[in-house]
Parts: C-alpha cells; sequence; structure tokens
C-alpha cells in the first residue's frame, strides 16, 4: 500500500532538519525554523521544573490542563526523537490536544537527551518523572489514582518503560499506557522492508541508536533498552499501541501488543496502514493523522472513567 497521499505530501512541503553530525547541531537548527501556530488554546498551559533522578538535574516540565474543574486525571507524556532531539516545543501541539481530546491535565516532560547523557538517562528521567506526577498529582489539581503514560516514538518506549520500572521497584503501575509506535529494539521485517518513510529512514534510526545507546550488546539492555525482548510482561497497566504501516517500527509495535496480550495484559492495537512514523505530530494540520489519534484519545477517556 502507498503512503497515503495528503500525508506526504504535507511532509515533502515542510522543513526537516537533516539527521547528521552532532545532535546538538540539530537541536540548533531546529530552533532556528518558524514556530508552528498554536492552533488548540487551553485555559492552562504552565512551564515549570520537577525533580528528576537523585543525583541528576531537575527536568524542565509543561502543564496542560483542559479546564480549571479540580481533580481530573492526569497523563505524563514523553516526547519522540530517538532520545537525542524534540522537546516541550517540538510537541506543544500533540500535549495540547491529548490534553483536550483526552479530557486530562498533561505533564509533558522534557527528558535528558544523548549523546550528552546516553542510555538510561532517558529512561530514569521518565521514571522519575512519573513517581514524581504521582505523588504530586493533588498539588497539580489532579486526580492521584488516575494518572496514566503516554508518548510517541522514543516517547512511547519510553511510557513502556515506566510500567516495567514500575513493577519491578515497587511502584504503582500507571492507570494507563498509550504508546504511539513505539520502538522496542526487535529487528524485524518492517525494518528492513519499510525503508522509504519520510521521517524515519534506516540512517536515521542508526544515529538516534548510536548516539544514546552506543555499542552496548544486546543482552546489556535487558530488561528496559530493549523491552521487546522482554518474555515477561506480566503486571503492567492497561496498553493501546498504536502503529503506522508504513513505519520502520510497525512490526515491532505490533509483536509487544501481542506480548502484552501473552502476559495478560488488556491490550488493545490500532494499525494504520497508509501512514508513516510520526504521524501524530501532525494531526493539527493533516485530516487523516487527525483521524487516525481519535481512538487514542477515546480509549484514553475510557481508562480514566473505569476509575
Amino acid at each position: 500500500m502507498p503512503l497515503n497521499a495528503e500525508f506526504a505530501a504535507f511532509l515533502n512541503a515542510i522543513p526537516r532538519p537533516v539527521l547528521a553530525g552532532h545532535p546538538a547541531e540539530v537541536r540548533a537548527l531546529a530552533e532556528t525554523m518558524p514556530e508552528r501556530p498554536v492552533t488548540t488554546p487551553l485555559p492552562r498551559v504552565e512551564d515549570r521544573t520537577i525533580p528528576g533522578p537523585a543525583d541528576a538535574p531537575d527536568l524542565p516540565a509543561r502543564i496542560y490542563a483542559p479546564s480549571t474543574e479540580p481533580g481530573l486525571p492526569v497523563t505524563v507524556f514523553f516526547h519522540g526523537g530517538g532520545f537525542c532531539i524534540g522537546d516541550l516545543e517540538s510537541h506543544d501541539g500533540v500535549a495540547r490536544i491529548l490534553a483536550r481530546e483526552a479530557e486530562c491535565i498533561v505533564v509533558s516532560v522534557a527528558y535528558r537527551l544523548a549523546p550528552e547523557n546516553p542510555f538510561p538517562a532517558a529512561h530514569e528521567d521518565a521514571y522519575a518523572a512519573y513517581t514524581w506526577v504521582r505523588e504530586h498529582a493533588a498539588d497539580l489539581g489532579g486526580d492521584p489514582a488516575r494518572v496514566a503514560v503516554a508518548g510517541d516514538s522514543a516517547g512511547g518506549t519510553l511510557a513502556a518503560t515506566v510500567c516495567l520500572m514500575a513493577r519491578d521497584r515497587g511502584g504503582v503501575q500507571p492507570h494507563f499506557q498509550l504508546l504511539w509506535y513505539p520502538g522496542t529494539g526487535l529487528d524485524t521485517e518492517s525494518r528492513r522492508h519499510n525503508t522509504e518513510d519520510i521521517l524515519l529512514s534506516p540512517s536515521a534510526m542508526a544515529w538516534f541508536g548510536t548516539h544514546y545507546y552506543g555499542r552496548i550488546p544486546d543482552d546489556r539492555l535487558l530488561p528496559y533498552g530493549a523491552i521487546g525482548l522482554n518474555k515477561d510482561l506480566s503486571g503492567l497497566a492497561p496498553a493501546l499501541v498504536v502503529v503506522a504501516g508504513m513505519d520502520p517500527l510497525h512490526d515491532e509495535g505490533v509483536a509487544y501488543a501481542e506480548s502484552l496480550r501473552a502476559s495478560g495484559v488488556p491490550t488493545m492495537l490500532e494499525d494504520f496502514a497508509d501512514l508513516g512514523h510520526g504521524f501524530v505530530s501532525f494531526a493539527e494540520f493533516v485530516p487523516s493523522a487527525a483521524q487516525a489519534t481519535r481512538g487514542s484519545y477515546a480509549a484514553l477517556r475510557a481508562a480514566f472513567a473505569k476509575s
């Protein structure tokens, strides 16, 4: 199936940084690009910092609230960018729509980036952020009993890893995990055949992996650096895994959903055959991408309603 023409035309018309050289150079170039217009105004958007892991710096975060109503559910959101690029600004639109459509407070977290901060820095940041938000949800105007995690691409990987860490470290499971095309570390057919993806080429995947994971052997990545290799996913939060048919990460997302189900975790899978990597980030501007995200928000609202 060819890539959705509307989605492809939009991506081909916008500037995108070339993933080469040092990630700091790519980040600097991204900062010079025109700001996206705010298409989803909200009554409350607040920048702050939250504590990172022990002996690590505080983490920038942005709080989004769709209303002033107290006791709203909360979603901790982790942005994509291969653990090397991306920030609060790059995913501001995603976080705004997530808050509005899922009717929840969103805490978007800017975790440390590689190669300045290699594996497992981002993973530890994600867990520290989730733990802090859960403990302080009421202070943010939210409901401590309804704290979910969500993320796209590398952020989806971090959201999934938070659930594993919470299980293994005696923490409280998130209420729900929303995983948009997560990377799980599996060598799959889609990695070899979906090589024309506009946003995630084989060279881009290698660039990201080299800077964050370096040359760590697969057996050293377990249990959190290659989550798809874990045999036991039992005891994790209910999940929705969303994948795109033209994405190199397609098959490993499907496999992760199947592994969750095999471990007894209530899991839904949504597969959009004609879309590519990153479509959630363009739902503000591409109708087909917007349509593909509606089920995600509905699933999160339904999960929160089951409190």
